[in-house]
């Protein structure tokens, strides 16, 4: 049987997780590099925006709900905010070291903070993960502080484009 677009999605999100739930391991025995500290971010951040898309085009009726579908999003989402994000704050690695991060070099100065803003995520992400397989409108109720979590530290800690 084919994987559908979304299954294919899921496939890929748990291969680059498993790589990316390696690094943090992998840098205690070797510090990770300014560019593969970025690259690892990265990638993070595209899963999260992945998992994100597929909830957020639900929750505006671009699509059709799909019950299931939200739930391998939301469950997912937990999984990626659930990473050790400090692991990943490599000095070197920020928006002035590197030309394609986007990581401000504020994040170094205030990493309680951005690391707090993390948490809030996760928690937004565990709250999404009760409700995302029950109903549209449950859904579309747990996006407001998801989103509202992503685009606090975006505002912070994000370079723009």
């Amino acid at each position: 049987m084919f994987a559908t677009p979304l299954r294919r999605t899921g496939l890929a999100a748990g291969l680059v997780l498993s790589c990316l739930a390696a690094l943090p391991a992998a840098a205690q025995d070797e510090p990770l590099t300014p560019e593969a500290a970025h690259e690892a971010r990265e990638e993070h951040m595209k899963m999260l925006g992945q998992n994100l898309g597929v909830i957020g085009r639900m929750a505006q009726g671009e699509v059709d709900y799909d019950a299931e579908a939200a739930q391998e999003a939301a469950d997912a989402l937990v999984e990626i905010s659930g990473m050790d994000m400090e692991a990943w704050l490599v000095e070197g690695s920020d928006s002035e070291s590197l030309e394609d991060s986007r990581a401000l070099p504020i994040i170094w100065d205030e990493t309680e903070d951005y690391l707090a803003q993390w948490e809030d995520l996760h928690q937004a992400a565990l709250a999404m993960q009760e409700v995302a397989g029950t109903d549209l409108a449950a859904l579309q109720g747990a996006m407001g502080p998801l989103g509202q979590s992503c685009g606090g530290c975006h505002r912070t800690y994000r370079a723009s484009e």
